[in-house]
């Protein structure tokens, strides 16, 4: 057993299953997240991952044989594999529960339900930002292996995947800050904590394979994906908290097509080891066989996601498994379910035996819900 290797491919199954979590925040029980990730990591994401990425794949490009349109799919880190899956088992989670309370008013306006802390979401998006070389660049596997060119090898592909993935997250973090200032008069930090993190869903499909110019391309368009989402989200009343379904499922659906568009030809043969001719982005002359496989990967992804996931929540749904009470989301699950509160400190005689608490310290603890309506 190669354990490194299973450690590494275990993480990107824990960072689709906690995509979804972000959709579907703040109002759902606790036991539904159990039920959702062991059917996500233990039979969905496998599915998806043995297509893209095993050698016997029938989407994969690094398949010896028989390669979907002599191309296969490219989907070097998982812009689908990941964010794709994660994503749509989220849209479904959060469209099948509802809206928070208090999320829209009686007409049917949005309602801001800020976080708790921005410093804590700056906090994440840095630490993810630095984690996403690891996955990025690390996607290579080994560093030592050389390439025909004497002076070439992996080295110089993790080099330049590193800085392909730099310039699409910090486009689209730019892009998201001037984007919303226009759009909302606010220069607003937690927009482009998100902008930034749809920049980088969106290239992982491609960072090893585009050139540094090209992924300055990815993220500029993938701010306004996300931001065309969010729009989309907000006037059909769909209320995903993280906007993990826009980021995650509609940046890294752009990123499987960006991939069959900008695909540099010799990173393409250096990476998966081709040779002569190869199918490569449709703008750089490379013809349609690739971006033709991108589109079939990212519908077969959002299908069979859709055809797993969306069953699974509307059993959660049908057996009372999904939502928690009104009662429950008003008062706060911290309280009511989890035996205690996440920022604000109160005697431990505040609760009664069943878990229960006195009218006394939920006076003390206004709920944002209750002003609202």
């Amino acid at each position: 057993m190669d354990y490194s290797f299973f450690l590494f491919q275990w993480a990107f199954a824990i960072a689709a299953a906690g995509i979804t979590s972000g959709s579907i925040a703040e109002r759902t029980q606790f036991v539904s997240y159990l039920i959702y990730s062991f059917f996500l990591t233990g039979f969905v994401y496998p599915v998806v991952s043995h297509w893209l990425w095993s050698v016997d794949g029938w989407l994969s490009a690094s398949k010896p044989d028989h390669v979907l349109f002599g191309s296969g799919a490219i989907d070097f880190a998982g812009s689908g594999v990941v964010h794709m899956v994660g994503g749509i088992a989220g849209f479904w989670g959060a469209f099948i529960e509802g809206p928070r309370i208090g999320r829209y008013d009686s007409n049917g306006r949005s309602q801001r339900l800020k976080g708790h802390s921005a410093t804590l979401v700056v906090l994440g998006t840095f630490l993810l930002w630095f984690g996403w070389y690891g996955f990025n660049p690390g996607s290579f596997l080994k560093i030592s292996v050389r390439y025909a060119d004497p002076f070439k090898g992996n080295w110089s592909g993790v080099g330049r995947t590193a800085v392909t993935t730099m310039l699409a997250g910090s486009t689209a973090g730019v892009t998201t800050l001037f984007g919303k200032r226009i759009l909302s008069g606010h220069w607003n930090v937690l927009d482009v904590c998100n902008g930034l993190l749809g920049g980088f869903a969106a290239i992982t499909a491609g960072c090893a394979v585009v050139d540094p110019w090209a992924s300055i391309i990815c993220g500029f368009v993938s701010a306004w994906v996300l931001m065309g989402l969010n729009a989309l989200a907000d006037k059909f009343h769909f209320d995903d908290p993280l906007e993990a379904a826009q980021l995650h499922g509609g940046c890294g659906a752009w990123g499987l097509l960006f991939v069959g568009l900008f695909a540099n030809q010799n990173y393409v043969q250096e990476t998966y080891g081709r040779m002569g001719a190869t199918p490569h982005g449709f703008l750089l002359g490379g013809g349609g066989k690739l971006l033709a496989a991108q589109v079939i990967e990212t519908l077969v992804i959002a299908a069979w996601v859709t055809v797993t996931m969306g069953p699974l929540f509307l059993i959660l749904h049908k057996f009372n498994l999904l939502r928690i009470s009104p009662e429950d989301e008003l008062h706060g699950m911290d309280l009511t379910r989890h035996g205690g509160f996440a920022y604000y400190h109160a005697d431990e005689s505040s609760f009664h035996p069943q878990g229960k608490l006195e009218m006394s310290v939920l006076e003390q603890k206004p709920n944002n819900a209750h002003s609202i309506m």
